[in-house]
């Protein structure tokens, strides 16, 4: 599948911190403490990307999972509703993330690691719920994933050669 780049300085990003780990690495002489940071970053408007930054000291390791994220960022269909065209099961790793449409007023009902997700993506009424794993990495990738595999009713009739009337 051909990913399409796209540049992150024509939007308005914002950032949100998922998870700070404090990562160990035993050498000879001792421990070696590092921060391991999931930033995800998102314009509220159908854009949204994460990222893993790592260093000693905290600030530096959200500033590279920012980075990061803005080198993955990917776009994902809203309806004019804020939520999804149709259900769907992302899954990356162990982790996968039930994504379910839902009518005006209801929300964003998520849990934390695919919530930052949701919203910085710009949904406003979504359902979702973390299935098999609950790691927060893959959690968030899982979402990612899910939304980026989602297909627009337009794309649909598209690929079947018909038009958005006929389905």
């Amino acid at each position: 599948m051909k990913r399409e780049i796209i540049d992150a300085s024509q939007f308005e990003l914002e950032e949100t911190v998922v998870s700070i780990k404090r990562v160990t690495k035993v050498v000879k002489g001792g421990r070696n403490m590092r921060f391991a940071a999931l930033v995800v970053v998102g314009d509220k408007n159908g854009h949204v990307g994460a990222g893993l930054g790592k260093a000693i000291e905290i600030p530096e390791a959200i500033r590279k999972g920012k980075e990061d994220a803005i080198k993955k960022l990917v776009e994902v269909p809203v309806n004019e509703a804020g939520s999804i065209p149709h259900d769907y099961i992302g899954k990356f790793g162990s982790a996968s993330v039930l994504l379910k449409n839902s009518p005006e007023g209801t929300g964003i009902i998520a849990g934390g690691p695919s919530r930052a997700v949701l919203e910085l993506a710009g949904y406003k009424n979504i359902r979702s719920k973390a299935l098999g794993s609950n790691n927060k990495q893959n959690v968030v990738l899982a979402t990612i994933e899910g939304l980026k595999k989602i297909k627009t009713p337009e794309e649909v009739a598209r690929l079947r050669g018909k038009s958005v009337d006929e389905l």
